[in-house]
């Protein structure tokens, strides 16, 4: 492990998530001062520690211990995919990659998609080996939730929703991944999930 590079790598992943040295210190039980020391090249992190942070950005402990990211790794992230929702028909059309996306005769724009606030969020359990996704989120037929999907870094699951019927979707459990949706009113939402330690 070249502690210069993993430490360059670590922070660049950090800026990319948002998180400030404090809160990516407080995720894995660390100090802020212990990552600065990481991130300015003067330490590396605990062998121990490897998972969690590869959990938390999203990647493998591989590319920690190298301290890039290779392009067939950064082009594979499916986390980028790209959401369409046409609003005249409820089509709902992606992408891996930029795309001029038509429907209905209208030119569609991928979505931003938005970090969802605590009171946003979807209830996620655990259901002995799947999560059970459900919300409380209004589904009338002025204001509802067309989709959930479940995004990783290799693979995407979408599921269709629709007005006055209740949010239950049950994905198998995997590594950590991301829950979008996209609230009629609210726009593309997204929250970060992962599997609770054992």
């Amino acid at each position: 492990m070249n502690q210069v590079k993993t430490g360059r790598l670590i922070r660049q992943l950090r800026i990319k998530l948002g998180l400030t040295q404090k809160q990516l210190a407080e995720r894995i039980n660390v100090s802020d001062k212990t990552v600065s020391k990481w991130e300015c090249g003067n330490g590396c992190p605990d062998i121990s520690l490897l998972c969690a942070l590869a959990e938390i950005f999203g990647t493998d402990v591989q590319v920690l211990l190298k301290g890039e990211i290779d392009r067939n790794e950064r082009d594979k992230d499916m986390k980028k995919l790209k959401f369409y929702v046409c609003r005249q028909c409820g089509n709902i059309i992606t992408s891996t990659s930029d795309a001029s996306v038509n429907c209905c005769g209208n030119k569609l724009s991928a979505l931003e998609p938005i970090r969802a606030e605590e009171n946003q969020k979807l209830k996620v359990e655990d259901a002995g080996g799947e999560w059970y996704i459900s919300s409380e989120h209004e589904m009338t037929k002025e204001h509802y939730i067309s989709f959930v999907a479940y995004v990783s870094d290799s693979s995407a699951m979408i599921f269709r929703q629709y007005p006055e019927w209740g949010i239950n979707v049950n994905i198998p459990m995997y590594r950590s991944g991301r829950l979008v949706w996209y609230c009629n009113k609210c726009g593309l939402l997204y929250q970060e999930i992962r599997p609770k330690r054992r």
